[in-house]
Order: structure tokens, then sequence, then C-alpha cells
């Protein structure tokens, strides 16, 4: 009977745990799988997977989208020169999603409980996205799942979530959160929250505002359903959201990795929130992700995101967020989101009001979202987009520079 070797019966290695963790069980043995331990060096790979895998499968998805003539349905009343986009293959983002939950699922921690919930609202935003596209496609109805349902099942998600970060953030474990809740509960849901989960200011050293838990939740819900939605009504052009979602997620990866060190987060004046440093390696893998859809989905488009991809990553920026603590520099770096969001708010509202004073509809802007106004004004589609990569670039930067300038 041959003998064991004489490490084996040190490593006690549970069945479930990510690739990332059974490397790291190999470092007494392996010297060199000790680097799996960094979390920057997890994140780099998890960018890289996420990225081979989407440019890898790419090619085969838009082929199956094809022939299941998945196709893009055009509003009648959409701008002209985009008619010829119809029939595209839509609900591409079911690719970015894969190779985000593939890569994730094999670099991050998982006993980390915020990696979870940001991928449970990921993907449940995610699944009504492909309810929504799917009317488009089988019922051939441009309109696809009805604003008030829709809206429904995002409030859902988003409150749920909402209020199980209003405690996560000042819990340790998941057992801490069920005491803080049934606490609250108990209490006549009157108890305070700590100092980590006020509304922080940026730019400013130790300025934060008290939300309480019902505060909490409303900002919180506010935040993930608004960014899903606004990131819904940004992708109207080749390219013009998904390179955002980029840039914005990559910057919110570095947050999240100053808010999970215990180190960072003193030097920089943030409140330390252990565990949130993991959602590095969600960013990067949504990173990498991002960059291979981008790859077809640059101009002239070979697949659309649809709204399985766009619904989805938005409420991934807007959790995130949350969790990190950053709902205002998210506000600043996703400027283009906000606008976007405005810019049919305001078109409907004063539509609405005019009609309504002078009997007759008028419009503050040629054609909302805004990226639509642009193009009425003579910008070709690759100017608008490539415009809007670098103001989102620019308000990243300012975004960035509130790490240090408080």
């Amino acid at each position: 009977m041959p003998c064991p070797r004489p490490w084996a019966a040190k490593r006690r290695v549970p069945v479930l745990l990510s690739l990332a963790t059974w490397l790291q069980a190999l470092s007494p043995e392996f010297g060199f799988f000790r680097v799996f331990q960094y979390l920057t060096f997890r994140a780099v790979m998890a960018a890289m997977t996420a990225l081979v895998i989407g440019i890898a499968f790419g090619p085969w998805v838009i082929r199956k989208l094809t022939e299941l003539k998945i196709g893009q349905p055009v509003r009648g009343y959409a701008m002209e020169t985009h008619l010829s986009k119809s029939g595209t293959p839509t609900m591409g983002g079911v690719l970015i999603l894969l190779s985000i939950a593939i890569s994730t699922l094999l670099w991050f921690d998982w006993s980390n409980r915020f990696v979870w919930i940001v991928m449970i609202v990921t993907f449940g935003f995610g699944a009504i996205g492909w309810v929504d596209d799917w009317r488009k496609v089988v019922n051939k109805d441009p309109e696809g799942m009805r604003s008030r349902e829709k809206y429904f099942w995002q409030s859902v998600i988003g409150l749920l979530a909402a209020l199980y970060l209003a405690f996560a953030i000042s819990g340790a474990s998941n057992v801490e959160v069920w005491a803080l809740f049934v606490g609250w509960v108990s209490s006549g849901f009157t108890i305070d929250l700590p100092h980590a989960a006020g509304l922080l200011v940026p730019f400013f050293k130790e300025v934060s505002y008290p939300l309480g838990v019902a505060g909490f939740v409303i900002l919180s819900y506010l935040v993930i359903v608004g960014s899903s939605n606004a990131v819904n009504l940004t992708d109207g052009l080749d390219g013009l959201a998904i390179m955002p979602v980029i840039m914005v997620g990559s910057a919110l990866g570095i947050f999240a990795y100053v808010t999970g060190s215990s180190v960072f987060s003193k030097y920089l004046l943030f409140p330390h929130i252990p565990g949130t440093g993991e959602l590095l390696i969600f960013c990067a893998a949504m990173a990498g992700a991002g960059l291979a859809f981008l790859w077809f989905n640059a101009h002239p488009a070979q697949v659309f995101m649809g709204d399985v991809g766009a619904l989805a990553l938005g409420g991934a920026l807007g959790t995130i967020a949350v969790i990190v603590r950053q709902e205002i520099v998210l506000a600043i770096m996703g400027g283009i989101f906000v606008v976007e969001a405005l810019s049919v708010m305001l078109q409907v509202s004063y539509f609405k009001y005019t009609k309504r004073r002078f009997g007759q509809g008028r419009r503050l802007l040629k054609m909302a979202p805004l990226h639509h106004h642009f193009e009425k004004s003579g910008w070709a589609e690759t100017q608008v987009v490539v415009r809007f990569w670098i103001i989102t670039m620019l308000l990243c930067l300012v975004g960035l520079s509130s790490l240090k300038l408080r």
C-alpha cells in the first residue's frame, strides 16, 4: 500500500471553493501559488478570463442569436439612420453576464457576502431585461415589458438589496446582519446605523450625513434602480453605454479596494468596511467582459446588449456604489448616465405640461434621450459615442481625485 504524501494530510480544502482558493491551498508546497492570495493579481486574472471568454464565444453567441432570429426591433419614430439596424442580433448582454459570472466565480472568495449580493442584483435585473427583450422579439413589440411591470420587479429587487445592505455594512457576518435586523424591528424601527453607513460627501475629510435605516434603504433603492434605468436609456448607439460602464465600474473597483483595506482606508480617511475589497474582482470581470463585448458592439455593431445587459450592468454599478458608500461619486463619474436619464424625464414632463396648458405638446430637445438630440443636430453616431466616452473619462478622473483631495 503506497504511503501518502506528507503534505496531503495538512491540506484541508472544502469541496465548494473557487479556483483561486484551490490554488492558494497549494502554496505551502508550491511557493508560486502564493501569488493567488493577492487581491490585485486575482483581479487581473478575472479581467483576462472574462475578456478571453467574451472574445472566444462572441461569434458563437452572435451566430446563435441570428439563427434564432433574435433581432432588434426598431421603433417607427426612431432616427432614420437607425432603420438599417433593424434585425441586428440583440440580447448580447447574455454574453457579458456569462463572462462576468464565470470569471467572478473562478477568482473571488466565495465566503464574501458583498460579491454575492452584487451578483444577485445583477442577474436579477438581467432576468427582468431578458423577459423584456424576449417579448420584444417573440411578440414583435418594440415596447417589450410594460413600464409598470418592469418597475415593479426592479423595485422588489432594489428594496430587498437595500434593506440587506443597510445591516450588511454594519455587521461582520450574516449572523450579525440578522441580529441587527431583529434588533431594528424589536426597537420599533428606531435603531441607528454606524458612521460607515452615512452618506459620504466627496472632497471633504469627515463630512457625512446619518441616514438611519429608512433613509439608507430609500437612498440605496433610488441609486440601484436609477442606475439600472439610466444605463438602459443610454444604450442607444453602438458602443455608447458599454465603455462608460467599463470606466465607471473600474473606478468603483478602486474605491472598493480602498474601503476594504484597513491601511488605505485609514490613510485616505475612508470608512473601513471589511470584505468590500473582493468587489474589485467583480469590477475587473465586468471590465474584461465589457471590453470583449465592445469588440463586437463597436460601430457598425454586430450585436446589441439589449435590456438584459443594460439593466443588469446599471444595477451592478448602483449596488457597488452603495456598498462602498460612494453614491455621490457614482453620480459624478456616471454623469453621462445621469444626463441621459434627466433628458428623458424633462422631455416627457415638458411635453405633458405644454400639452395640458396649450393643447399641443412641445419639446425641449429635438429628440430624447440626449444622444439622439445631438444626432438630430448633425453629429455623426461615432462622434456622439467617442465624445461621450471622453466626457466619461474626465468625470471618472474627477471622481477618482476625491480619493486624495479631501
